[in-house]
């Protein structure tokens, strides 16, 4: 009996004290991104089955860059498979190469110890595939994508994946560009659905692959297998399943095979 795969939101802003209850009640495995070190280690004390809370350092944030630390951050990574959000804003009111300092520290530390990392690239989507370059570590998802088709296959050819969410699938030009299995669903609840005619719920991702089945002249369940075949791809490409729950870990080794 094949097991029915859950959507799969690869980039979640969910407040840490929402219950497990209602947290499982979504129906979904999402990667909860949080905004600072602080926050993070809140959330790491949780033990959700379908949620996988990130370690992040919000570029747009001041207070995030300067609470952040690489020898905290890397004791907060021992505990989790992703991290999120770091990056670069153009549009932030922040030093770039302030924001840059930050995201280069974290790179240093992933690339010695890799993890799933969801990128924020609003405003800068050429800086930060130029730090990826600089400090490739495994394991990068350019979130909320936005690039040109050339600094898209730049992105490409270094390793990187791209997840997507109700509003930029609508740049079809950007779709264009992504392959297949590099992309990722995702919501940014409660930034990148607020368009979006479903429900705003994290893990609601059931408009964003019906778009995406179509673009791709595929079924939504294609689609959806496809989304956990990348996962599957991405976890063994960082080696850190064994960071993931028993339920995740169940739904991965379910993932039927192309």
């Amino acid at each position: 009996m094949r097991t029915v795969l859950p959507p799969l939101d690869l980039h979640a802003h969910i407040d840490v004290s929402v219950s497990e209850d209602d947290l499982r009640g979504l129906g979904a495995v999402i990667f909860a991104a949080t905004r600072s070190l602080a926050e993070a280690a809140q959330a790491l004390q949780r033990r959700d089955e379908t949620i996988v809370w990130g370690v992040g350092s919000h570029p747009g944030l001041a207070r995030s860059h300067s609470s952040f630390d690489e020898a905290t951050f890397s004791s907060l990574i021992a505990g989790t498979a992703f991290v999120s959000e770091f990056g670069l804003d153009g549009r932030s009111k922040i030093d770039l190469d302030r924001q840059r300092r930050t995201l280069q520290g974290a790179l240093k530390v992933l690339k010695e110890t890799p993890r799933i990392l969801s990128l924020h690239s609003s405003g800068a989507t050429d800086d930060v595939v130029d730090e990826v370059q600089r400090c490739p570590a495994p394991g990068v998802v350019l979130h909320w994508w936005l690039g040109n088709p050339r600094t898209t296959a730049r992105a490409v050819d270094l390793g990187c994946y791209f997840s997507v969410n109700a509003a930029s699938a609508r740049r079809t030009e950007v779709l264009k560009t992504i392959p297949l299995n590099r992309l990722f669903t995702e919501t940014d609840h409660p930034f990148g659905d607020r368009t979006s005619a479903q429900r705003q719920l994290p893990g609601n991702v059931a408009t964003l692959e019906r778009v995406l089945a179509r673009h791709h002249e595929i079924s939504v369940e294609d689609l959806r297998r496809q989304m956990w075949r990348n996962l599957a791809e991405l976890v063994h490409t960082t080696g850190c399943g064994a960071l993931l729950s028993r339920r995740i870990r169940a739904l991965l080794a379910a993932v039927p095979r192309p």
